[in-house]
């Protein structure tokens, strides 16, 4: 073995800045030895007697601004050290300026700068000791952070960045709908399976599949949901047709209840809204009130960017799902292994959904009736 490997085993690592903690100790000392400083200088323009007065006074009040200035970046480094919010270096970066006005107040006060030796408790690198111990509370700060965040959220982080850009999304594209909270009445009705349109009326059923009385839900509102082909219709052999949310209505909806601040008081607030975005001065004006009577659909932006959130128990149970689809893809049971059985209920063959085409290349269906 080399002589010098032992030395070699002690040198120290640089592995990085100071913790946030020390860098808190040390702007905290350095606005203490700059308010002291200040209160030094304070004390020898009282003492003074001679004609060194004025020179004093302006000692005196340079001190007291440095120290000011010391003790602001101590504040703020202990704003930052629990802002998670703020970059790692802030803290160091608020200590080494309070370092350095304590300097400049013991300074202009005449003292000795002793602030200055507390620079090198900054510069010192990390032992690759320190450093692991460091890395290994930051580690399981962080492990504890996610655990509440995942207790809170039931989601993941990738999913809660999902769920916040979905929101984002939400405040940029609901009001342009131009929708009121009856709108999203209708779009839940139609999302519970139970909403159908039977003799020019739209009901929710009590039960599903019991499509005979129920509920009224708003004629004009569902009408117009269905033209702007937020719904869609499944027509059952005695006329009735099942009315379920299309692909864009359930992301509208589910961006409705993200952002319902965005949905509008009344159904006069709402006309006017769309009113104003499709009022062109070119246009006869019953043309204008006529296309203001429909609703907009939703931004092709919107529908392709948004996406929906997994919870921890839906991934979990889609796992289950997905080792019951393993294990009949590689030959079913096998001797000694337990067998994984798929949910019970589930239905064997999913109602068939049937979407009515397009008319002329626009947005509007066929009516209900």
């Amino acid at each position: 073995m080399p002589k010098n490997a032992s030395a070699v085993q002690q040198q120290v690592a640089p592995a990085g800045d100071p913790s946030p903690q020390t860098c808190l100790l040390v702007a905290r000392q350095a606005a203490i030895l700059a308010v002291t400083a200040a209160d030094d200088a304070m004390t020898a323009v009282c003492r003074s007697r001679s004609g060194a007065t004025a020179r004093l006074e302006a000692a005196m009040h340079a001190a007291h601004k440095e120290a000011v200035e010391a003790e602001g970046h101590a504040d703020r480094a202990e704003q930052y050290v629990d802002d998670s919010t703020m970059p790692s270096s802030a803290p160091l970066y608020c200590a080494r300026a309070a370092v350095d006005h304590a300097v400049r107040a013991q300074s202009a006060a005449g003292v000795e700068t002793t602030a200055a030796d507390l620079r090198a408790e900054l510069e010192r690198k990390l032992t690759a000791a320190e450093y692991a111990e460091r890395e290994t509370e930051r580690r399981r700060e962080e492990a504890e952070q996610e655990a509440e965040e995942r207790a809170a959220t039931g989601m993941d982080a990738d999913n809660r960045d999902r769920a916040a850009r979905n929101r984002y999304l939400a405040e940029g594209h609901v009001a342009e709908l131009g929708w009121t909270a009856g709108h999203v009445r209708v779009l839940e009705a139609a999302a519970s399976g139970r909403l159908y349109w039977r003799g020019g009326r739209a009901r929710q059923a009590a039960r599903h599949g019991v499509w005979n009385g129920g509920r009224r839900i708003s004629r004009e509102r569902t009408q117009a949901l269905f033209a702007a082909r937020f719904l869609v219709g499944v027509r059952q052999d005695d006329g009735t047709r099942v009315l379920t949310p299309s692909p864009m209505g359930q992301v509208a909806l589910e961006l409705a209840r993200l952002h319902p601040a965005g949905l509008h008081g009344s159904d006069k607030a709402a006309y006017e809204a769309r009113f104003a975005r499709v009022r062109r001065r070119h246009k006869r004006r019953d043309d204008q009130k006529a296309a203001a009577c429909v609703l907009p659909p939703l931004d092709s932006s919107a529908r392709k960017l948004y996406r929906k959130p997994v919870t921890l128990t839906e991934q979990q149970a889609r796992a289950e799902r997905d080792a019951v689809d393993r294990w009949e893809d590689e030959g079913g049971y096998c001797p000694g292994a337990d067998t994984p059985r798929p949910a019970a209920g589930a239905p064997a063959n999913p109602p068939a959904r049937i979407i009515l085409p397009l008319h002329g290349h626009t947005a509007v269906q066929p009516a209900l009736w």
